[in-house]
């Protein structure tokens, strides 16, 4: 008989594909993107679970990175499973994208 998978909040190591190679944003780097966090948090459908950390639906679906003075943002948009995709954050207009994109993927179904 054969041996049913047990369900687990998420995949095993092996099958996880999000990127861990930067460093998670500290505060001096979330200081820096106070404007778009603030935005993030008013942003229906989302909840931040920590400074920087948004979750939708229960599921981990942004949080932050840094790497040197590059500020980058990991999101698990509709679709990707547990895939997340890096977006460079460090000007104001990819802020502004980011956003933008987010507050689009919202607002599909599903």
């Amino acid at each position: 008989m054969a041996r049913r998978a047990e369900k687990t909040s998420q995949p095993p190591d092996s099958q996880r594909q999000d990127v861990k190679d930067l460093p998670r944003a500290g505060s001096s780097a979330l200081d820096r993107l106070e404007g778009l966090l603030a935005a993030l948090r008013a942003t229906k459908g989302l909840r931040e679970t920590s400074r920087g950390r948004f979750y939708r639906r229960g599921r981990t679906f942004l949080h932050f990175h840094e790497q040197g003075e590059d500020l980058f943002a990991d999101v698990r948009w509709t679709g990707l499973g547990w895939t997340f995709e890096r977006t460079r954050v460090s000007t104001q207009a990819e802020r502004d994208a980011l956003l933008d994109r987010v507050r689009v993927s919202l607002a599909k179904p599903g």
